[in-house]
């Protein structure tokens, strides 16, 4: 990996992070627990449980790769990064561009 490469996937990781941090707000606003007491009728309750469900795997999602993107910030000026974890051969630029997260390579990650 060049070093244009390296930063231009250091400043694509520092803006997804910004990204992912404003979209965790409003989903930790729609995870808050419903209460018994909330004047909705059956259908809509059910419906506002489920919508509650949604939100919280999407929560879970962003939480865990805004984790891995700060691991991968961290981990960005060691002189293996963006080497497979697996075979130990190159990431392609573009794979981690895409996801920046990434640890593998295309087809160790295929045959994980």
């Amino acid at each position: 990996m060049t070093d244009t490469e390296r930063a231009a996937l250091k400043e694509k990781i520092k803006e997804e992070i910004v990204n992912i941090e404003k979209a965790i707000v409003p989903l930790l606003d729609a995870t808050k627990p419903i209460s018994p007491e909330n004047s909705l009728g059956r259908i809509s309750r059910m419906d506002a449980i489920n919508n509650k469900g949604v939100a919280e795997a999407a929560l879970r999602s962003a939480k865990t790769k805004l984790s891995k993107l700060q691991i991968a910030l961290t981990k960005i000026d060691n002189p293996d990064f963006g080497n497979c974890s697996a075979c130990k051969n190159p990431i392609r630029p573009a794979r981690l561009m895409y996801m920046p997260e990434s640890t593998r390579c295309v087809r160790c990650a295929d045959r994980r």
